[in-house]
């Protein structure tokens, strides 16, 4: 069996202890009587976690303000930027069905470990979850589901060996985005599960940010194009 595993140590991965961002309010980049836009601060978990103390995530936040809100998609905890939410359960099954078929463009912002030397590029490897190391993921190209990211370099910083590249999703993978980088040499700074520890050390938290989403809103039928600027 042909497999790359994305970390030198085979190991259980102990999360710290969940300290979700402080509540500075909500930024909804666009609201209608149909769905919200808004952004997710990175440290805040999409919805309610398992455990004691980890009912704080964004969709309570946002149903503080907006009761009929419904969660649509999530974004790692660690990872900053836009997420959809519903106003009612028909926009909700609408929302949920763009997301399936695929017809949601995303784009994503990051920043990762050395200089990517081509200036577009596809990566193209079939992704599984490494059960006995959860939650971490891993290329396996035996047993992996097709797994494809479109990256372009937007810049590359000299002085601290780090590229920024725009990052395109074709697939939905858990953790698609940062085994794709770790598995090309070029993990996220602050990924504190697949970046080596000098480069985790490089930022205080996940180099990544969902950028721009677009797609066709479910009751006007217009194109919808929402954009977020990464706060790093």
């Amino acid at each position: 069996m042909r497999e790359l595993r994305t970390n030198a140590l085979s190991m259980i991965h102990i999360p710290p202890a969940y300290a979700p961002p402080p509540d500075d309010g909500l930024t909804v980049h666009y609201a209608d009587a149909a769905l919200l836009v808004v952004d997710k601060p990175s440290g805040l978990l999409s919805v309610p976690g398992r455990g004691p103390g980890m009912d704080d995530n964004l969709a309570s936040r946002v149903q503080a303000r907006f009761p009929e809100a419904l969660t649509v998609h999530r974004l790692d905890m660690d990872t900053s930027g836009l997420l959809v939410m519903a106003r009612n359960p028909e926009v909700h099954r609408a929302l949920g069905r763009l997301f399936e078929l695929r017809q949601v463009e995303k784009e994503y912002i990051a920043v990762v470990a050395s200089r990517v030397a081509d200036s577009e590029r596809s990566i193209d490897l079939p992704l599984i979850a490494d059960w006995p190391n959860r939650p971490r993921q891993m290329v396996d190209f035996a047993r992996g589901k097709p797994a494809l990211t479109r990256l372009t370099v937007l810049a590359y910083d000299a002085a601290n060996d780090t590229t920024r590249v725009r990052l395109v999703p074709e697939t939905g993978r858990s953790h698609q985005l940062r085994v794709h980088l770790q598995a090309i040499g070029h993990p996220i700074l602050g990924d504190d599960l697949y970046a080596p520890p000098a480069i985790l050390a490089q930022a205080p938290r996940l180099l990544l940010h969902a950028a721009a989403l677009g797609f066709q809103h479910p009751v006007s039928g217009e194109w919808l194009a929402v954009k977020s600027e990464p706060p790093f």
